[in-house]
């Protein structure tokens, strides 16, 4: 268990014992638990085991039977097997737990978008992490409008707003609320509502959203430059970069945010720098620079929006191969993350490294991990005849260690 929680690319047999695990009895479920809810692609070779062993995933009584079903439909849905989606439909008409939604984003979206639509009318599980799911979507998310534009008026309005700005025309009946918000003629419920003394943290978020709905960007130009003449550019950057060309008005202010003194903002202006005036110079220094050769997963520093950044800029961004190529060919994961999390975090990561390597190279790495490749090649792992009876024995006693009594 310890092997695949650690190590990036794990013998193959790791795996196979970690799905023996969970498909046990009882007392070895526990065990392979947080391994297999966020394992996604690695477990595609044992995905014919995983949808036996979860069956038609019925809840029976208890607890334990409804946790073992949820993790058995995680991690079957992590490999965008449909299979999982009869226990994933009895388990979102239940109260269930989920740690992380990432493992959903790979089901075709005809199979996802339902349970998603479902899950937001009556908000068991996290509506941030359902809205972040229909996010990437894009437009594709557009039948789920009826349950996201009552979220503008609630607490998530931000979060909302991005999946409507995603959406784009389609979103059109809520290019109004939108426009308030933006101008500060309303704002939302929840703890930044009316009564906060604070103006709305999502008044250029809901501009953004506004453009992409009407492709009128007067009021995201508005924002954006009432906050750069303020001295808060660095909440704007995000923005600019996404207008492009046509905020080369603001290109000198952006420019001049590259040396700030935070790395966030640095990153962020380098890449609003690159997207708006086509020169990857100083973008690909200043993003380099921000690339800890180091970076343990600590969400405080910025090392994986640089990758993304330096992967978007393609080959201009060929000095930075050899730390990219170094990040990637580590054998351990991320350590920063609690266990739930670790893998997930170093996927995405390994991930990121690997895309931006194929864009500046134009060939896929070698040292790509093997449950990353499918993201990276649209290629799937090929099932395993039998999905594998680990050659050990299995573990037993309270820390995983064999019983020796």
């Amino acid at each position: 268990m310890q092997a695949v929680l650690r190590e990036r690319r794990p013998d193959p047999a790791a795996w196979a014992g970690v799905v023996e695990a969970a498909c046990g009895p009882p007392e070895d479920q526990w065990r392979a638990r947080d391994a297999v809810m966020q394992a996604r692609f690695a477990l595609a070779p044992h995905a014919d085991r995983l949808a036996r062993r979860l069956g038609s995933g019925r809840l029976r009584v208890g607890s334990e039977a409804q946790s073992h079903v949820q993790m058995l439909a995680l991690a079957l849905a992590g490999t965008g097997d449909v299979r999982a989606m009869p226990a994933l439909r009895n388990l979102s008409a239940a109260d269930w737990f989920l740690v992380d939604a990432r493992p959903l984003a790979v089901l075709p979206t005809a199979d996802l978008l339902p349970l998603v639509r479902a899950e937001l009318r009556h908000t068991r599980m996290s509506t941030s992490d359902l809205l972040r799911l229909l996010a990437d979507l894009g437009a594709a998310a557009a039948p789920a409008l009826p349950e996201v534009i009552p979220h503008l008026e609630a607490g998530c309005a931000y979060g909302a707003a991005r999946v409507l700005g995603r959406i784009g025309p389609p979103a059109a009946a809520a290019a109004g609320r939108l426009a308030e918000f933006a101008t500060g003629a309303a704002r939302p419920e929840g703890p930044y509502g009316p009564t906060a003394a604070c103006p709305w943290h999502g008044v250029r978020m809901a501009a953004w959203a506004h453009w992409r709905i009407t492709g009128d960007d007067a009021l995201l130009r508005q924002a954006c430059a009432a906050d750069l003449a303020a001295g808060r550019g660095s909440r704007v950057l995000p923005y600019l970069a996404d207008l492009g060309p046509a905020a080369a008005g603001h290109a000198d202010a952006v420019r001049a945010l590259t040396g700030s003194p935070g790395a966030w903002t640095r990153i962020a202006a380098a890449h609003a720098w690159w997207r708006i005036t086509g020169d990857p110079e100083p973008a690909v220094p200043v993003l380099l620079a921000d690339v800890d050769p180091a970076w343990d997963g600590h969400p405080a520093h910025p090392t994986p929006s640089a990758v993304r950044h330096l992967g978007a800029i393609g080959p201009a961004a060929a000095a930075a191969v050899p730390v990219l190529v170094r990040l990637l060919e580590r054998e351990e994961r991320v350590r920063e993350p609690w266990e739930r999390k670790r893998i997930l975090v170093d996927d995405d990561f390994t991930r990121a490294l690997a895309e931006a390597l194929t864009r500046i190279t134009g060939t896929v790495p070698d040292a790509t991990p093997p449950a990353v490749l499918p993201w990276v090649t649209g290629r799937r792992p090929a099932p395993v005849s039998d999905a594998g009876i680990s050659p050990d024995a299995p573990l037993r006693g309270l820390f995983g260690w064999r019983d020796e009594h």
